[in-house]
């Protein structure tokens, strides 16, 4: 993704973005062996930077992609059993990419893969709370009484009890005796959603992510991918600096 010129020079310890903004009116700085003075000029990764004739060196281009993870396949970037990681459906980008987060081996849906570390650890600490929507399929038909456990938080275990979750259910077959519900939680502990259903008596027979924060898997098919836009990366990051 390219990025305003004064932006790169200050990643790469030229200076600080506004001192690289005097440099740039000064004309002392070149992209590709041409002198550039438009403070609005982007750059991306392929183009040669000068700064009083020194070639820079920039730093990675960071780059974010939606990816909707089939069932079967690792949330890695890579896997010691020889089994499909994530990112062997990116093969053709030329960076080192990882997951955000994990979903279950035999979980599909909406998971974030990029380079960009800091945005990646802020987005998976619990303290920033972004909210994750699963529908699952589930082995009976979810009582009032067991939704309302959820909307108020499920034991997990002897530690551990769930947030209050957002919990509905999309559909359901009294002769199949199955429902599809729908929950959203803010929290990423292992096996979380499986853990909550089965506790209310629902176990899990089919789990999918659907959404992540803002972000839907509207569009693409199992196993496809997308670039996020500039405009999806700035609302992400809106989401973890306002708290």
């Amino acid at each position: 993704m390219p990025e305003r010129l004064q932006k790169v020079m200050a990643q790469a310890g030229v200076a600080s973005r506004r001192a690289s903004e005097k440099l740039i009116l000064a004309g002392k700085v070149k992209v590709n062996g041409k002198v550039v003075t438009q403070l609005g000029t982007k750059v991306s990764g392929n183009d040669a930077v000068e700064v009083n004739g020194k070639l820079i060196e920039q730093a990675e281009e960071k780059v974010y992609f939606l990816f909707y993870k089939p069932r079967g396949v690792i949330s890695a970037a890579k896997d010691n059993k020889g089994r499909k990681v994530v990112t062997d459906y990116f093969s053709d980008i030329p960076f080192r990419l990882y997951p955000v987060g994990r979903l279950d081996y035999d979980t599909s849906g909406l998971i974030l893969i990029t380079n960009d570390g800091k945005l990646a650890n802020m987005l998976m600490h619990p303290r920033y709370k972004i909210e994750k929507t699963y529908v699952a399929k589930v082995k009976g038909i979810p009582s009032n009484n067991a939704l309302k456990q959820l909307r108020l938080g499920v034991q997990l275990d002897t530690k551990h009890k769930s947030a209050p979750a957002k919990a509905r259910i999309i559909s359901s077959d009294k002769q199949k005796n199955s429902a599809i519900v729908s929950l959203t939680i803010h929290e990423g502990r292992y096996h979380q959603v499986k853990k909550m259903l089965e506790k209310v008596g629902y176990p899990v027979r089919k789990l999918k992510r659907e959404k992540y924060g803002f972000l839907t898997l509207d569009g693409l098919t199992a196993g496809q991918y997308r670039p996020l836009s500039h405009n999806e990366v700035r609302n992400l990051e809106k989401l973890v600096n306002k708290k």
